[in-house]
């Protein structure tokens, strides 16, 4: 395994973020303590916010995935070419209820920069939190869209996190 440091200003020629958020998936992957833990998703975004180079996810608030994050205050988001099948694996099973959810999906953990990740993974952003806002359904201009995206009433958690890096991972 390759693995070669990405300048910030190329990323978006290496990923298209509405059709490799919304499309093929990727995972955010966050540890404490030793322990990782991982979720796919498939909303998000990648852009420039106070003068920073910048991601956004949202994670339900049940997400085992959520209690990592916020303890360690960072995250990796991880693309793929392919691995539907292992990254929807991962989305249907909770770490908290599975804790070799990881192992079991067939994705092997690595580190990138002390942050992790996985060896099969193609793009890697290492990336530190800066800003977190609950959603709330009042703020849905369309209440037809929040019924529809959250029919349970559990309205994601929006991170916005600086990219502190990227890398390309070659087999």
């Amino acid at each position: 395994m390759k693995i070669s440091k990405i300048a910030l200003n190329e990323i978006s020629r290496m990923i298209d973020p509405v059709t490799a958020m919304r499309d093929n998936w990727y995972l955010v992957t966050a540890e404490n303590n030793g322990a990782a833990a991982t979720l796919t998703a498939g909303w998000g975004a990648l852009g420039n916010l106070w003068e920073k180079k910048i991601a956004i996810v949202y994670i339900r608030p049940q997400r085992n995935t959520k209690k990592f994050m916020d303890a360690s205050g960072r995250f990796t988001m991880t693309f793929f070419d392919g691995r539907q099948r292992e990254m929807g694996f991962l989305g249907s099973n909770s770490g908290a209820d599975m804790p070799d959810k990881i192992e079991k999906s067939g994705l092997h953990l690595t580190h990138v920069d002390g942050q992790p990740t996985y060896e099969e993974g193609k793009i890697v952003l290492n990336c530190k939190i800066l800003y977190v806002q609950e959603q709330k359904p009042e703020n849905f201009l369309d209440a037809a869209l929040a019924e529809a995206c959250f029919p349970d009433q559990d309205y994601s958690v929006m991170y916005v996190a600086e990219i502190e890096a990227a890398y390309k991972i070659e087999a």
